[in-house]
């Protein structure tokens, strides 16, 4: 099995596939490392060697920050705009997006289940 940066790869999924389970390699990073070592990008995750694994692992362990590292990293990023009470900041600590998307509808991901609140009661005629 193969473990990089503490996840282990899924074996049978191609090797351009494979490398996007670690957090902070998507696929035309995945793409870059095979490619800069020689591996054919549909090359099964258990058909790589010793060698093509240790390139691998060596690449990333020393070119990016993956995994806890830049989770870490994204936090602090996250903790300093609030801190500063920027309007970034703000919209984190509310739960809404954060990038100038709409929510008077959708935003359902940030926002949560919806809280009904209840409509006003027309007045009855006399």
């Amino acid at each position: 099995m193969a473990r990089i940066a503490g996840v282990d790869l899924p074996k049978q999924k191609r090797g351009e596939i494979g490398l996007t389970y670690i957090y902070g390699i998507g696929p035309s990073t995945a793409k870059y490392i095979l490619d800069k070592h020689n591996i054919d990008r549909n090359k099964k995750v258990q058909e790589w060697n010793d060698e093509e694994l240790t390139a691998i692992r060596n690449t990333i362990t020393e070119e990016m920050k993956v995994e806890g590292q830049l989770r870490s990293e994204v936090q602090t990023s996250i903790k300093r705009l609030l801190d500063i009470a920027c309007y970034r900041g703000l919209r984190h600590r509310k739960g809404l997006p954060v990038r100038g998307q709409r929510t008077k509808t959708n935003s359902r991901t940030r926002k949560g289940k919806r809280k009904t609140v209840a409509g006003k009661k027309k007045a009855a005629k006399k």
